[in-house]
């Protein structure tokens, strides 16, 4: 059984409207270069598809994309863009679900993979999208860099919003990888905030190379975003490229 936490209905209908920005042409238009780049002929496979936010647009370039979804809420409302024979989707853990077919690209956008609370799970997964890969295929992973540097001695906890709407901020348990993001979000004209909280085990790059290996992979590359900028000790995420053999 997976360890990830399972998306509700209700968090499934607002996701989009949540996460307008990161939909934005902005945002996406990078991600979907960097990404169908990598695809070129063959098709692609995204982990943790969600309600499709990379995966229905990056078919509307022409990439033949399937996903793997934990919730079915989510796959519900991907499914308002894209049936399952223009976008084919398993239900499953993304950590073991198998999908039919070879891909040139398995990707995890957006932290995804954090999702999974255990070194195992994520070790899994790695090998999970290697059994995935035709020879020569790559794995692609978007994930922050654990901002631990930022903790004075004492502290525990690190904002990462401060807005009009929105109150957001991380704790850290440094035994045991894990960051607890905590959400107060305006709901509403009333003014009152509705509060969430989710689990995600962080890793570091030096960490994920290792279970690349484990699964049989090697590092190709990796950048500090989508437009390519080198990745650099002050960079706050990555996008890593790993690559099966020939």
């Amino acid at each position: 059984m997976t360890t990830s936490e399972l998306w509700s209905r209700a968090e499934a209908d607002r996701y989009d409207s949540e996460e307008s920005e990161m939909s934005s042409a902005a945002v996406l238009g990078p991600t979907l270069d960097f990404l169908a780049g990598l695809a070129g002929d063959g098709p692609a496979l995204e982990f943790a598809i969600g309600t499709g936010r990379v995966g229905v647009p990056l078919r509307e370039r022409g990439v033949p994309v399937a996903g793997v979804e934990y919730s079915e809420h989510m796959v519900a409302v991907l499914r308002r863009k894209a049936d399952a024979e223009t976008l084919p989707v398993v239900v499953g853990d993304m950590a073991t679900a198998t999908v039919p077919g070879e891909f040139t690209l398995v990707y995890l956008v957006y932290n995804t993979i954090s999702n999974l609370l255990t070194q195992d799970e994520q070790v899994e997964c790695f090998r999970n999208a290697a059994r995935h890969l035709r020879p020569g295929g790559r794995f692609v992973i978007e994930l922050g860099v654990p901002p631990l540097r930022l903790l004075p001695p004492g502290q525990v906890a690190v904002p990462f919003d401060v807005s009009a709407g929105h109150l957001g901020f991380d704790t850290f348990d440094l035994v045991e990888q894990i960051l607890v993001s905590h959400h107060l979000t305006r709901d509403g004209e009333d003014g009152r905030y509705r509060r969430n909280a989710s689990r995600h085990r962080y890793a570091w790059p030096a960490e994920l190379d290792l279970m690349a290996r484990l699964a049989g992979l090697t590092l190709e590359h990796r950048v500090s975003d989508w437009h390519g900028t080198p990745f650099t000790q002050d960079s706050a995420k990555h996008i890593s490229v790993w690559r099966r053999p020939e």
